[in-house]
């Protein structure tokens, strides 16, 4: 007895030695388009995940809990999406998934996530990723038809009413393509060209000659995103095609500035208000937070900071102030309370959920811009 006594004593002590046991991490799973045609988009997004799990970490994490970021490159492939979205679920056991950086590696893995009952927060501009709603997916960018709503009404001001469309032939072209032409009639816009291009095409000046060939055009519209719209945009330029020239939201990064130079000066396009912070009112109520992001992101990244970096950080806090509001990670509670989200202030406007609306953006949340020396100016 005294030496189970003793040996009982022994194990109490070294036990109480031990350093206590770490709280099990909350797992934020990541898939990004950090190479290939969309990685202007992917890699600021990729860049923000990690510096804002950094800083919520230092500050205690969430719930007590830090944060664990688990991260796959897609390469910009949607099939390499699936993949990694299956290993996020069934081998990395993720809490959550943000990702898809554009429309095609998005939508590819939204069954996936139905059948997961996994919430997943989509950085992809395509309406169709939201609509018809799911229970289990939200996305943060403005769709594709805000972006051409935003656009009509600014050639409507401007007198345009005849319109050519060239437009990238996959995801977030394809869709806002479609969006386009169902807007058109009841804006006051006719399509009287419809030209396509391939994401990875190195020329689109056959496209653009039989544009500038149409009877009665007033204005280009381009809708693309990664570098189609920049080899698009060089096209222009080299065939010297005078009239107004919009490209859509998927273009608002000052990678594609640089991409292309001042071949882009004087198109005009919308964005969200984070490419355009130091010009908006000291009123206005996102600009506190767009102001500290762009200098902490600038600071940490030695990068510009563009809309697509704001994108993951809305995602990411949009999901962290759901579990501090639910108080778990349960999943489905969770989900429930990013449906409930009222009045947020991101990145990309402030946002209010509902269960018929997972975006939660209106037409507001967009300004429109044109590009000026390789700069945004705004417009409106």
């Amino acid at each position: 007895m005294k030496f189970l006594r003793v040996l009982l004593a022994a194990s109490v002590f070294s036990l109480a030695a031990q350093p206590a046991m770490a709280v099990d991490p909350i797992r934020i799973g990541s898939f990004l388009s950090a190479t290939g045609v969309m990685s202007p988009m992917g890699d600021p997004e990729k860049k923000t995940l990690e510096m804002e799990v950094a800083r919520i970490n230092a500050q205690g994490g969430v719930l007590g809990r830090p944060l664990e970021l688990v991260f796959y490159d897609d390469g910009s492939v949607p099939e390499k999406a699936v993949v990694a979205a299956k290993r996020l679920i069934e081998s990395d056991r993720v809490d959550v998934i943000i990702g898809g950086s554009g429309t095609p590696t998005s939508l590819t893995v939204l069954p996936m996530m139905d059948k997961a009952e996994m919430p997943f927060l989509s950085l992809g501009g395509g309406v169709a990723i939201i609509e018809p709603v799911r229970k289990w997916t939200f996305k943060v960018p403005q769709t594709d038809r805000l972006a051409a709503q935003k656009v009509y009404g600014d050639m409507q001001r401007r007198g345009l009413s005849k319109i050519a469309l060239l437009s990238e032939n996959v995801g977030f072209g394809k869709s806002g393509r479609t969006q386009c032409l169902e807007l058109a009639a009841s804006h006051g816009m006719e399509i009287v060209a419809d030209e396509t291009y391939g994401p990875r095409d190195p020329d689109v000046t056959v496209q653009l000659t039989r544009i500038r060939a149409t009877p009665g055009v007033q204005a280009l519209f381009v809708f693309g995103t990664g570098q189609g719209p920049a080899v698009v945009t060089r096209n222009i330029r080299q065939l010297d095609l005078q009239m107004p020239v919009y490209q859509s939201h998927g273009v608002a990064s000052k990678d594609f500035l640089r991409l292309v130079g001042k071949a882009a000066d004087g198109m005009r396009l919308p964005s969200s208000p984070l490419a355009i912070v130091d010009v908006l009112p000291d009123s206005d109520r996102q600009k506190p937070v767009l102001a500290a992001f762009k200098r902490d992101f600038e600071t940490r990244t030695g990068d510009e900071v563009s809309m697509m970096a704001g994108h993951s950080w809305d995602a990411l806090y949009l999901y962290v102030d759901a579990v501090k509001r639910a108080n778990t990670t349960d999943k489905a509670r969770v989900r429930d309370e990013i449906e409930r989200t009222r009045g947020f202030v991101g990145q990309g406007g402030i946002f209010t959920l509902s269960p018929s609306d997972h975006m939660g953006l209106t037409l507001d949340s967009l300004h429109m811009v044109e590009i000026q020396g390789g700069d945004w100016k705004l417009v409106e």
